[in-house]
């Protein structure tokens, strides 16, 4: 057998890597056609918060036995710090401004079931090319990559317009909105300019009135009833949407179907574990992929009362140990029907946990453990190093680790080359292919270069130099944390991309992650005499990532953003949109 050229290691791990390389003829994937998939990806979960990366206060035994059963990475990248563009990555393995899912402004997710814009029915996922595999494809939990287009029932968006057979959950996101007892979190600041605004402008019409009556201002009926007409339409424009947002945006689809509007928060987490289980006993003599897409842990942390007041994390340790219960409730369903060694499991998070997520004294975002950042923001490891851990008994060597810059992106031709497909050529695929990495059978990422966006922006990229094991990480923008030196941006909710609340650099922040993971001492040519050639050598990688962009349209534009009455997913006639088909059943 011929063995590829291995990575820097140190001695230590040199022998491990050759052991590995060893026992990799013993476990031929080949000898299992068309394996399973379940990808359990948790939502705004901290790489914190998880035991096997660290936390010893946070109980989350099954995710901790995957790892122990399977590889761990510890250099998962998201590739974005937020769901939308994150997940659009993850399910067509391209950076999200190749499909048009990041911003150019401050409008960084799809905001509104009955926005516009979405995944792009031009974009192909991998549930789309497994279908054709003759996959039977299932996706439950959150979606959050829109719905229609054009019209109320065009679906164009929808996951069974991207690949999915079968669709159970949120098409949007679980946000505090959708708890009655929770306070509003959707565009907080601008809802409350608006309120405001609807006060003046009542303020000046009453006032108009009330002079006009006593004689104190000389002012025609007829432009008084126009005034009032304007204050009234304003405020309709508004409230008609930020007024409704549980019933517009908190809603349970099955399939094209609406069967909860709002949804019942009681018994969302039962629901959605019961139709992962449920995928899994009807499709267990064929081969089949399962994405279940977490609600946890985002607020407003839907917790049942078996696990309230169970962690010493408050409600979000909480919602954590839930989520690692479903975990196992999963796994327990893959066992009970034999698939455990066919079948490929993955656990990840879309992003960073959301450091300035606080009510009060009460922390409700995650923990993103030695990194700086958080939730929101592009360049800094914290909001965009995520777990990442694989199992395949028989298959994955178990109990391994592996330190090598990789992507969510990945999974994308991983599972297609599994599944016997073939990825796209028509196009530009940013993951590589995991298997030989996870089997040992490589000892380095493919990955030469990382590129890290915040919206449209590059604000950092990343160069890992497989001669020497040295990770170098380059910022050409950062955010301004505020207050000075908190390590997130607690006074704005959420870290800009642009504009006064970000610094540029020039020359680049220089870190040395293997070295330096917190990203605490910055390199400079008076430190590190490789500054300036490691500077050119991303300088030049970016330039040539660029030239591989196209103009795409604008899938979170303003135009595309906002709510459009006639796209609003409705169960009943418009406006009166209320069903509760869970719940007559």
């Amino acid at each position: 057998a011929s063995f590829p050229l291995l990575c820097f290691r140190s001695p230590v791990v040199t022998p491990l890597i050759f052991g590995l390389l060893l026992l990799a003829p013993f476990t031929q994937p080949s000898t299992i056609t068309q394996p399973n998939f379940v990808l359990l990806l948790a939502d705004d979960l901290g790489i914190g918060d998880v035991g096997c990366y660290g936390n010893d206060t946070i109980r989350t035994p099954n995710i901790d036995r995957l790892a122990k059963e399977g590889v761990k990475l510890t250099q998962h990248i998201a590739a974005a710090p937020l769901c939308t563009p994150s997940r659009a990555a993850f399910l067509t393995g391209r950076y999200p401004l190749r499909s048009g899912m990041d911003a150019i402004n401050d409008y960084r997710v799809i905001f509104w079931n009955a926005g516009s814009g979405g995944l792009p029915p031009n974009e192909t996922t991998f549930a789309k090319i497994l279908q054709h595999q003759g996959y039977s494809t299932g996706l439950i939990g959150k979606w959050h990559q829109g719905v229609n287009c054009e019209s109320r029932n065009d679906h164009c968006h929808h996951p069974l317009n991207h690949g999915f057979d079968y669709f159970y959950g949120m098409p949007f996101t679980l946000i505090s909105d959708c708890q009655p007892t929770e306070t509003p979190e959707m565009d907080r600041a601008f809802r409350r300019r608006l309120w405001l605004s609807t006060q003046m402008i009542g303020l000046v019409t009453l006032t108009a009135v009330l002079g006009r009556l006593t004689g104190l201002i000389s002012v025609h009926w007829k432009t008084l009833t126009c005034l009032a007409g304007f204050s009234l339409l304003f405020f309709i424009s508004w409230f008609s949407s930020y007024g409704f947002v549980r019933y517009w945006n908190c809603i349970m689809m099955r399939n094209h179907g609406i069967t909860e509007q709002p949804m019942v928060m009681d018994r969302t987490t039962s629901l959605i574990l019961r139709e992962s289980i449920s995928f899994i006993e009807r499709n267990k003599h064929k081969p089949f992929l399962l994405f279940v897409s977490f609600l946890h842990s985002h607020t407003p942390l839907l917790t049942t009362e078996k696990f309230l007041g169970r962690s010493r994390h408050g409600l979000y340790g909480d919602n954590v140990e839930e989520m690692d219960w479903m975990v196992g409730q999963v796994l327990d369903a893959i066992d009970k029907q034999g698939l455990k060694d066919t079948t490929l499991v993955y656990f990840a998070s879309d992003h960073g946990g959301w450091l300035e997520r606080q009510e009060g004294e009460r922390q409700l975002g995650g923990w993103n453990g030695i990194y700086k950042g958080g939730k929101a923001m592009g360049g800094w490891e914290g909001g965009i190093r995520v777990p990442g851990i694989f199992r395949w008994p028989g298959v994955l060597p178990a109990g391994t680790v592996i330190d090598e810059p990789t992507s969510l992106m990945d999974i994308y031709p991983t599972v297609v080359h599994l599944a016997g497909g073939a990825v796209p050529q028509d196009r530009v695929i940013d993951g590589r292919d995991l298997l030989p990495l996870l089997r040992g059978a490589a000892a380095c990422s493919e990955h030469e270069f990382l590129f890290h966006y915040c919206g449209v922006h590059l604000h950092a990229a990343r160069w890992h130099q497989k001669d020497t094991g040295a990770v170098w990480k380059a910022h050409y923008v950062t955010p301004i944390f505020s207050p000075p030196g908190a390590g997130a941006c607690y006074d704005r909710g959420f870290c800009p991309c642009f504009g006064e609340g970000v610094t540029h650099h020039e020359p680049p922040l220089l870190f040395e992650l293997s070295q330096d993971p917190s990203e605490a001492k910055p390199l400079s040519a008076d430190t590190e005499p490789l500054f300036g050639t490691v500077i050119k050598k991303i300088g030049r990688a970016v330039e040539e990532h660029r030239r591989t962009l196209t103009p795409v349209p604008e899938q979170l534009s303003v135009s595309n953003v906002v709510w459009k009455p006639w796209l609003q997913p409705c169960c009943g006639t418009f406006p009166f949109c209320w069903c509760d088909k869970e719940g007559d059943n």
